[in-house]
């Protein structure tokens, strides 16, 4: 509360502006929400959720059926995540005990698929079982990945080299060397770099080897590797439906039962200085329209393309530091859906494939969904193969060019499925091949001129040394907050559980400016393994000697 009310009104509550209602401006709306204070979000787009949102394919469902599930690209959820499931725990669905986080679904496996090769199903999880032990250890034995056993034994040391470093060394050593030096690619098997450092990249984290930092990657790579081998961890989780069905839109819901007032199809289009700080932000409608509207605090939940459209010079004499935003990164990670009339499930979760030049993950979502496709589009679909594209600078198999110089959507989808069709045998790429009925590409991804293609929502990367380009939460703008994935946060990654972390800190940062008593939100760190910290503390010496790391020298 602020202000001194007239006697007989209530006391005028602290109002927030989020700008952007994606994950992060969802949670951010959530944490102040639940705190008691006023809160408005303005999203451009027509439906709540950012890229997590589900895109339903224009006109395709008939007999009142709803239209067909597509998306920018597939929502993967680690075990490593803490921040997100603790917010969607707090999300009512129907018939759950933990709200939406009973939505989500444990994948099991994961599998390697390789251009007319075996295609090796590997376990997602620390097996549970006599027959899991088997078949993790079998899988493993029968993979023929090819990597020859000095070079995964080098690679093991480097995983150690990182357990065992310190913060300091991370952030200033290791911070400014790319993943595919750090990883000495350069002089390996070719088998060594398909999988082990372009595969991990491409399909993790969306950005090349080369360019990567390596704290970034290998932090990301340890965590999942730590999912891997917790008994009761586990790699890979997925939703059991269309994102906006059992996420999403419950959640709009829930923040509307808190009071928040959550606009869509407003765009943020001006953010205004006066008297030091931001004193209005000015808002595009749909019909183009426009009108501003002001309050207490704001927190920008945009992403870093579009927060840097709207930077001014009045802003940046305010805070210098939000002109490094300029330099930070992005990558094109978009996905398209192939509607099958049959369910393939290919893998009881994520398919790598290991040999696509423009870097493909797909999964078979209809084994995950509890509600049946045939409530969709004409009734005939049983199963979606949704796949993800994460490098859009490589040529292709089909065409012969990389995605962005194709003409049309047409061209990228029959690259994109000549790429899956050929990494399978002719059984399962026959079964895909009939199956396949309707495609939808994600609608961020146009050609507003012929020849010339455009991603509207590209996906930030962490680059070599771009730690120092990161702003932190709390501005230098007194009543400006940031929250998104550009933000420096402990999951460092541009993910969702990256930008629900900034909005904690951003609600925290709200909360300690008015002189809240109420309770913060939880921010953790990552968790690595607590036999390492000696090891990190001697490493913590070495690192201020000018020494390198124990393992360094190895292997």
């Amino acid at each position: 509360m602020r202000g001194d009310p007239v006697r007989g009104e209530k006391p005028r509550m602290t109002k927030v502006v989020i700008l952007g209602g994606g994950v992060a401006g969802m949670s951010a709306a959530h944490e102040l929400a639940e705190r008691g204070l006023d809160v408005e979000v303005h999203e451009m787009r027509a439906i709540a959720g950012g890229k997590a949102r589900s895109i339903w394919v224009p006109g395709s469902g008939t007999g009142g059926r709803h239209d067909l599930p597509g998306e920018h690209g597939f929502r993967f959820f680690p075990g490593f995540y803490r921040h997100l499931p603790d917010t969607m725990r707090r999300i009512p669905f129907p018939g759950n005990v933990n709200g939406v986080a009973d939505n989500l679904v444990q994948a099991t496996r994961f599998q390697i698929a390789r251009d007319h090769g075996d295609d090796p199903v590997l376990v997602a999880r620390f097996p549970r079982s006599l027959d899991e032990w088997y078949e993790a250890v079998r899988a493993i034995l029968e993979a023929r990945l090819g990597i020859p056993p000095r070079e995964a034994i080098f690679f093991a040391i480097r995983i150690l080299e990182l357990l065992t470093s310190c913060d300091e060394r991370r952030l200033g050593e290791l911070e400014k060397v790319a993943w595919w030096d750090f990883t000495q690619a350069a002089r390996m098997s070719l088998p060594y770099r398909t999988y082990l450092v372009i595969g991990l990249t491409r399909s993790l984290v969306a950005m090349r080897a080369e360019e990567g930092s390596t704290r970034t990657v290998g932090t990301i790579l340890i965590q999942l590797l730590l999912d891997l081998l917790e008994p009761e961890g586990t790699l890979d989780r997925l939703l059991s439906g269309p994102t906006s069905e059992v996420w999403l839109e419950p959640w709009r819901a829930h923040l509307a039962s808190l009071g928040v007032a959550y606009h869509t199809e407003h765009e943020v289009v001006g953010i205004d200085v006066a008297g030091g700080g931001i004193s209005s932000v000015t808002i595009e409608k749909s019909d183009g329209t426009t009108f501003t509207t002001t309050g207490d605090y704001y927190v920008s939940c945009l992403p870093v393309e579009r927060m840097v459209a709207l930077l001014t010079p009045a802003m940046i004499a305010l805070d210098p530091g939000l002109d490094l935003l300029r330099r930070l990164q992005t990558e094109w990670m978009n996905g398209i859906q192939f509607f099958l009339a049959d369910d393939v499930p290919l893998v009881h979760g994520h398919t790598i494939y290991a040999d696509s030049p423009w870097a493909l993950t797909s999964i078979s979502q209809a084994q995950f969904w509890r509600r049946s496709l045939s409530g969709y589009g004409d009734g005939t679909i049983r199963g979606v193969l949704s796949v993800d594209v994460s490098d859009w600078e490589t040529p292709g198999i089909l065409f012969h060019k990389p995605a962005k110089e194709l003409a049309t959507k047409d061209e990228v989808k029959d690259e994109v499925w000549a790429q899956v069709l050929r990494s399978f045998s002719p059984e399962v790429a026959s079964r895909l091949s009939g199956s396949m009925r309707s495609w939808f590409l994600d609608d961020s991804i146009v050609w507003p001129n012929p020849n010339t293609v455009e991603n509207l929502e590209p996906l930030l990367v962490n680059t070599i040394d771009s730690w120092r380009d990161r702003p932190e939460s709390k501005t230098r703008i007194p009543n400006l907050f940031l929250a998104s994935d550009y933000v420096r946060t402990h999951t460092d990654l541009a993910t969702m559980e990256a930008a629900n972390e900034a909005a904690r800190r951003a609600t925290n940062h709200v909360l300690d400016a008015i002189a809240s008593p109420g309770p913060r939100c939880g921010v953790w760190p990552l968790e690595e393994p607590a036999c390492f910290v000696p090891f990190k503390v001697v490493d913590q010496w070495r690192y201020r000697q000018g020494r390198p790391n124990l393992f360094h020298r190895c292997g």
